[in-house]
């Protein structure tokens, strides 16, 4: 992998205002790390950075970075990532790892393939990508930027495994040799293809009818609870109390009649007496 020049400065503007006004500004934060020396935020051009992206076959790059005023102003550093506006696409950030140039390194390389397939071509089988990336190592001059894989003596049922492919000089794949990377798959009949359709269509109201009982069982349940019993417990204990401030009433004023009628009575018959 060559490696390709990249000037970068300092950062001084952090969190999310200054990376605004940087990105404002025509210039992209970006972050370099390793273990030769502490992380550093740097700044770099966007219209810079977008080229060398959109001009390579990934984005692995190798880059000499030129950091200006700078105690180490020329560091070779990965790509080790990029953030892109999730609807413009523009690059949002990047982070890069420094390396040695006699250090080896492991990435992950996008594995592309070329030619047809026999057993699409021929006998209408699908051709399944399992492994879209796999592990490399090597040193950073002798990184490959991608994999292609000739899947033209394929048929179907057959796969291409990581211990297959054939690697570029000085490169070794790192993982499992028997995961497959590419494979061609027996094509589905309609029988098949009618008959996941039809258990589809057939879990899908089973599963609405489901919802709709608990639904229905979650909303009986609850008038019963504060619904319809709670106001009848009111109603019963506010007739009960009217009914007992009603009794008392009416035995205060029974009470205050008695008295006045039997005076009244015992007044008029000493009178009677006398006379």
């Amino acid at each position: 992998m060559k490696s390709v020049a990249l000037n970068a400065f300092p950062r001084s503007l952090a969190r999310r205002s200054g990376a605004k006004k940087l990105r404002a500004s025509g210039r992209i934060p970006a972050v370099v790390y390793g273990r030769q020396a502490q992380p550093q935020n740097l700044e770099v051009n966007a219209k810079e950075m977008e080229n060398l992206i959109h001009h390579s076959i990934s984005e692995n790059l190798l880059v000499d970075l030129e950091v200006k005023d700078d105690a180490r102003p020329k560091r070779l550093a990965l790509v080790q990532e990029v953030q892109h506006h999730p609807l413009s696409g523009e690059v949002l950030h990047v982070d890069f790892h420094e390396v040695a140039e006699n250090e080896k390194v492991t990435v992950m390389v996008p594995v592309e393939t070329t030619g047809e397939a026999v057993g699409v071509k021929t006998g209408g089988g699908v051709l399944e990508h399992v492994l879209f990336r796999i592990k490399a190592r090597a040193l950073p001059k002798d990184l490959p930027e991608l994999i292609t894989v000739d899947v033209s003596h394929l048929n179907i049922g057959q796969a291409i495994h990581l211990g297959e492919i054939q690697a570029p000089p000085g490169v070794e794949f790192v993982g499992d040799k028997q995961v497959p990377v590419i494979a061609v798959a027996a094509p589905r009949t309609e029988e098949e293809e009618a008959a996941e359709a039809a258990e589809a269509a057939a879990a899908v109201p089973g599963e609405v009818e489901m919802i709709k009982e608990k639904k229905e069982e979650g909303e009986e349940a609850a008038p019963a609870k504060g619904g319809k019993e709670a106001p009848a417990k009111g109603a019963e204990k506010a007739a009960a109390k009217g009914a007992e401030k009603g009794a008392e009433k009416a035995t205060a004023k029974g009470a205050e009649k008695a008295p006045e009628k039997g005076a009244e009575k015992k007044a008029e018959k000493p009178a009677e007496k006398k006379k």
